[in-house]
């Protein structure tokens, strides 16, 4: 009696020093083994188109489409008269590396596309807004690119479709914000703004759509960026060149 209770207690201290020594072992590889690495989230970045491949044309002329980014600045009251509704219209204008003034985002309408579309692509390629464009454009104007102006004839010949587009999204991060700053000023200091007239004219056509437009409604307008950040030097910007963003 007294052996066989002596051999049941062996073989129970030998069943617990195999489980100890299964769980040294596992404690030990846990410590041994390299840290876990989180997957890199992954994100998408939309790239500005390149190149003229798809580019359309109407005879000697390169079609271009562009618009007037816009908002009414959110004030007090709910007044809808023809003077508070320009005294809140902000427009958002873009600059270049190469160039000192301000303009209009704008650029080539390709074959994959249709034209208000374009428009859209080159707000958010160019200035980073999303938004609601308007049904009919704002006009048609010629113009020559900006690397032709001097040039005689029609060289360089674009026929340029301007929509005005109703911002909604205004983006921080967007493809082209190394060689675009942006700034959002009030109508009345845009054309003083403007280096040729048929942005000025584009901006005239623009307020009578906001005006006389029936079904235009007010859509709530992100918030404007103070006007303290809106002026700084891009780091890949020409020497003594300043840009705005």
């Amino acid at each position: 009696m007294k052996d066989s209770l002596h051999r049941s207690w062996i073989c129970l201290f030998e069943v617990l020093a195999q489980l100890a020594r299964r769980l040294f072992l596992w404690a030990r590889r846990e410590k041994m083994a390299p840290p876990a690495v989180a997957a890199a989230p992954t994100t998408t970045m939309v790239c500005a188109r390149q190149g003229r491949l798809r580019q359309r044309y109407e005879g000697c002329y390169r079609l271009v489409s562009g618009c007037i980014p816009y908002m009414l600045k959110e004030e007090g009251g709910e007044s809808s008269s023809c003077q508070d509704v320009l005294g809140r219209l902000q427009v958002l204008m873009i600059s270049t590396l190469k160039r000192g003034d301000l303009i209009f985002p704008k650029g080539g309408w390709e074959d994959d596309e249709s034209i208000d579309e374009a428009a859209c692509r080159e707000a958010f390629e160019e200035a980073g807004v999303k938004g609601v464009i308007s049904a009919t454009p704002l006009g048609e104007w010629i113009f020559k690119s900006k690397s032709k102006q001097n040039s005689c004839g029609l060289q360089g010949a674009c026929k340029g479709f301007m929509f005005g587009l109703q911002v909604t999204e205004l983006l921080e991060i967007w493809p082209e914000q190394v060689t675009h700053g942006r700034r959002w000023v009030p109508v009345d200091e845009a054309y003083g703004l403007c280096r040729y007239d048929w942005m000025r004219e584009a901006l005239d056509k623009l307020k009578e759509q906001l005006l006389f437009e029936r079904n235009f409604r007010p859509l709530p307008s992100p918030e404007l960026v103070d006007s303290s950040s809106l002026y700084m030097v891009m780091p890949a910007a020409a020497e003594g060149t300043v840009a705005l963003c």
